[in-house]
Parts: structure tokens; C-alpha cells; sequence
């Protein structure tokens, strides 16, 4: 079931790709450096962003009874 509109999904993209590589640019590395694993569990979040703007589905929405595309466009 489609439920990510167009707006939130253009944010996830954006969001899940800053999140994703972030940690591991040179210069943000070093503010990511006394993090350990908590910086794969950032590059993790904008993986799952990611994903939901692919499939513009989101499990979370679903359960919370969210949409935030048009009911006519499934």
C-alpha cells in the first residue's frame, strides 16, 4: 500500500542520503569518530529512509494510520 506522498518522499531521499554517507565522509568522520557502531546504526536509519522513499511505503505509517500521498493515487 502506497502511503508516502511525493513531499515526504523527496525528504526521506534526501535525509536517508545525508544520514547514509555522513559517518563515513573524511571530514565528518572525525566528528563521528568517538561514536563506535553508533555510526552504522546512523548510516542504518538513512538505509531504511531510503528504502521507504523506493517502495513509498512505510511500515510505521501503517501501523499509525498516516498517509501523506492523495487517496486517489495508490
Amino acid at each position: 500500500m502506497v502511503n508516502v506522498g511525493t513531499l515526504d518522499r523527496t525528504l526521506r531521499v534526501i535525509i536517508g542520503v545525508v544520514l547514509l554517507i555522513s559517518p563515513f565522509l573524511p571530514p565528518l568522520a572525525s566528528v563521528f569518530a568517538g561514536w563506535g557502531a553508533w555510526k552504522f546504526l546512523v548510516a542504518a536509519v538513512g538505509l531504511v529512509l531510503l528504502g521507504t522513499a523506493a517502495f513509498r511505503s512505510c511500515p510505521l505509517y501503517t501501523l499509525l494510520g498516516i498517509r501523506t500521498c492523495p487517496l486517489g493515487k495508490d
